[in-house]
């Protein structure tokens, strides 16, 4: 048995298929198939259903897929627990909701990159769920994500910023009014897959606000551009960080009631490198705190 075994059977579970694993871990699917059958003889149990014509977890195997996880994070912090985390290098995989990758995710990268150059940062694009349960693997450092409903029991959250939620509007709309033009105007809402997007159905549905949807989107440029097209009105946060030259739309404040969603960091609580998370949600704060994206700034 080898870490690298045990990280191929967790890329076998995340992604469903041999086929899938071996692309994601860069073998052949007969390497990956010759790996599962060695930890399969080593062990003496039986990981995988191989009746089926794709092999599945067995519930056992899904239950050594588990303590897999924790055995690789423990080896990958093996080192930094003998030595401490020491300088702030190496490579993080950072995920990000798509509406903070035109402004907050780039100011706060720049930052980080210009105070520890030795330190790289991939960024991987995700919805609030899907990248909760990336970090959740560990096949994610980290995520900047809308805060869920609950977080995970074993998972770190970090403030980061409140984004108000509004009402955009072409500058061709007559009213400035937020419910009449709910009311008379196409809606463009943003993905109920999002959660941010089951937020504002919340607050439409409590306020029994019936709405003419055209278009169901999730990126808030399409959005917005949608919205400039006067092809109607939406809801969506506003930017904590925006861009230096933001499309000219109405932005229109909802109530007083303060409708707005959370960003944060989230992370495991077992991190190996928590330093270098506490060094990055600083750099998030700092770039709320700049709050444009303007590179002459930087």
């Amino acid at each position: 048995m080898s870490i690298r075994m045990l990280r191929t059977l967790i890329a076998v579970s995340e992604h469903g298929t041999f086929s899938a694993a071996a692309e994601s871990v860069f073998l052949t699917h007969a390497a990956v198939s010759q790996q599962m059958q060695k930890l399969e003889e080593d062990f003496g149990i039986r990981l995988f259903d191989r009746s089926r014509r794709s092999p599945e977890l067995t519930p056992l195997g899904q239950a050594f897929v588990s303590r897999a996880r924790d055995v690789v994070a423990a080896y990958d912090g093996l080192a930094l627990a003998v030595t401490g985390e020491g300088s702030v290098e190496g490579t993080i995989r950072l995920g990000a909701v798509p509406t903070t990758l035109i402004g907050l995710i780039p100011v706060a990268v720049t930052l980080l990159k210009r105070d520890f150059p030795a330190l790289s940062v991939t960024i991987v694009p995700g919805l609030t769920t899907n990248l909760l349960q990336q970090v959740e693997r560990g096949s994610l450092d980290a995520a900047v994500l809308t805060r869920p409903h609950v977080v995970p029991r074993r998972m770190v959250w970090n403030h980061v910023a409140d984004e108000p939620l509004e009402l955009l509007a072409s500058h061709d709309t007559a009213s400035d009014d937020p419910l009449e033009l709910l009311a008379t105007q196409p809606f463009i809402r943003f993905s109920r897959q999002a959660v941010v997007g089951g937020l504002i159905e919340a607050w439409l549905q409590q306020r029994r606000i019936e709405v003419r949807e055209s278009m169901e989107l999730e990126s808030l440029e399409t959005i917005s551009s949608m919205v400039l097209a006067n092809l109607g009105v939406s809801i969506a946060p506003r930017p904590c960080v925006d861009h230096i030259n933001p499309l000219p739309l109405k932005h229109i404040p909802l109530d007083a009631g303060g409708l707005r969603r959370q960003l944060g960091l989230s992370s495991r609580a077992d991190n190996a490198r928590p330093r270098v998370l506490r060094i990055l949600h600083e750099k998030l704060v700092q770039a709320v705190g700049i709050g444009v994206l303007d590179p002459s700034s930087l």
